[in-house]
């Protein structure tokens, strides 16, 4: 059925197109009724406006608070207009049908964004009357457009225009979907706030509050639905926050997977770093006081594993270091008659318009190399009160992020061999790459570069096993970091036929003693953390 709009109520934060959106709703006869602000605006510019006074019988009251929650308002949008008894008490009380309301709530998480946001600030953007005619609006959408985004002011005008005033049963259905939507992430935003500033770590009832960036192709494998959410309000640098340069490239769901891995782990480090990133675990990290030589380090970790992978850079990519990256992988991507570079995605916090051009020139395997641009990282904006989510059927599992580094101050050295500076960076290198791969981990490291990684075994042994066979001879006085703790000197006898120098782990396990003496009988330098890095 469709609905023709006589009357309509428009009240908005966001006040863009809003003016447009009202003369042409205006044009076609409609009668016009506001708030506040936007009803101001809407008189400056020729439109003719109804106080919201003028239909309640009520000024508005309390700063605003009060104006819109009353039974002329309520009635108006909730009356079902093919019920007797409803039109009866409408016209008895002389409650006035609203067609269409068009509301977007005050901006309360812009508000608590800013810096020195009082709880006080906080509350008076607590939207109550607004949330209130959505629902109800939304409710009685069988006789009521709702609409919450100028972006479908578009949508609301053409059906108009094309159908005689008239708002079609399908638009109608999806705006009042949209705005329960909108309700229920609103809530959600307020309910994380307030649980924030109560320090209460897992409440009674959580809500994540997400907005769908776009739909993918396919999920993991392509019988699989997928679509990008994005957390509606963080400052943290991040895959969700960046900027992904060509708007229409295609990015796919183990993309964005993979491109999160490596940009968390370069982000764990200040000086210049580069990581690439295979199936979730970093393939290639090293560390350089020059981005381009971290670059070739990080590469040439793992030659055969970075074809088709995710770079992460986190300085700027200029001519220099595009050049660099597109003669890697064209040199061994032609030495295995691939025809030239293959990288899924480059992720960095800047690219220069050079840099971009000499990627798009020199690319020589299609253009599905996607390049995406983050903005300066700033460690200190990690959102610490975000939530590592996990699915299981039936439920989800929630757990504080792991943004635990290297700690210098609580290391234990327990063996009679201690690190030399240089080792002891290959350590914390090894050690954060270790926290971002999946258990149980073994990562070997010299000169600041990986040399080997034992991925996601069901036993550490095996996982030292496959580090030391990627590694081969360049093992040899290389640094070795282990994400848990070792339950057998076995690890250690391994990394010392390995030629392993110096080891960093959490230590804790029932066998340290046998596992330290073990070190000590090899002359290999042990460190202790106190903590470990599961990633499962």
């Amino acid at each position: 059925m469709d609905v023709k709009i006589k009357t309509a109520l428009v009240s908005v934060s966001d006040k863009k197109g809003v003016v447009e959106f009202a003369k042409k709703l205006a044009g076609m006869g409609v009668k016009i009724i506001s708030t506040g602000g936007t009803a101001k605006k809407l008189s400056e510019a020729g439109v003719e406006v109804a106080g919201i006074e003028s239909v309640t019988g009520f000024p508005e009251m309390m700063n605003g608070r009060v104006k819109t929650l009353h039974p002329k308002i309520h009635g108006g949008l909730l009356g079902l207009r093919d019920k007797a008894e409803h039109t009866a008490a409408m016209d008895e009380h002389g409650i006035e049908p609203i067609d269409l309301v068009c509301v977007n709530l005050y901006p309360f998480e812009a508000t608590i964004a800013k810096e020195g946001c009082t709880l006080e600030d906080a509350i008076e953007n607590i939207d109550i009357g607004g949330p209130s005619m959505l629902r109800s609006a939304a409710k009685n959408n069988k006789f009521v457009t709702v609409v919450t985004n100028p972006d479908q002011y578009d949508k609301v005008i053409g059906e108009m225009e094309g159908n005689g005033g008239a708002v079609s049963e399908e638009l109608r259905s999806d705006f009042a979907r949209a705005a329960f939507g909108l309700t229920a992430s609103y809530d959600a935003a307020i309910s994380k706030y307030l649980t924030g500033r109560a320090k209460v770590e897992y409440p009674e009832k959580v809500s994540i509050a997400l907005t769908k960036e776009k739909e993918l192709r396919y999920g993991e494998n392509p019988h699989q639905d997928a679509a990008w959410y994005k957390l509606a309000a963080s400052d943290e640098m991040s895959v969700s926050s960046a900027k992904l340069m060509e708007a229409d490239t295609q990015i796919s769901f183990n993309n964005l997977l993979d491109t999160n891995a490596a940009f968390e782990l370069v982000k764990e480090f200040s000086e210049p770093a580069a990581v690439v990133v295979k199936h979730l675990n970093p393939c290639g990290c090293a560390v350089d006081e020059d981005i381009c030589e971290a670059y070739r380090k990080a590469y040439e970790g793992d030659v055969i594993s970075a074809f088709g992978s995710i770079v992460a850079l986190n300085r700027k990519v200029d001519s220099e270091l595009a050049r660099t990256i597109m003669e890697s992988y064209s040199r061994f991507g032609k030495a295995r008659g691939a025809g030239g570079f293959f990288a899924e995605v480059i992720i960095a916090p800047e690219f220069d318009k050079d840099a971009v051009e000499i990627i798009r020139t020199l690319k020589r395997w299609g253009s599905r190399v996607r390049l995406m641009e983050t903005g300066p990282i700033d460690r200190s904006r990690i959102d610490c009160g975000e939530y590592d989510v996990r699915c299981v059927v039936g439920g989800f599992l929630l757990q504080r992020r792991d943004l635990v580094g290297w700690e210098p101050d609580v290391l234990k050295f327990p063996t009679k061999a201690r690190p030399t500076d240089e080792q002891l960076e290959d350590l914390r290198i090894g050690w954060i790459t270790a926290k971002h791969v999946k258990s149980n981990t073994i990562v070997l490291v010299k000169g600041r570069k990986v040399l080997g990684v034992g991925a996601g075994q069901m036993n550490r042994v095996e996982s030292g096993l496959i580090a030391f066979k990627r590694a081969g001879d360049d093992a040899k006085g290389c640094a070795m970091a282990s994400d848990a703790f070792f339950p057998f000197p076995d690890n250690v006898e391994n990394a010392a036929k390995a030629g392993v120098a110096a080891i960093v782990q959490p230590g804790g396990s029932n066998k340290d003693d046998e596992v330290i003496a073990c070190a000590d009988k090899h002359g290999i330098a042990m460190v202790f953390t106190g903590k470990r890095h599961f990633k499962h």
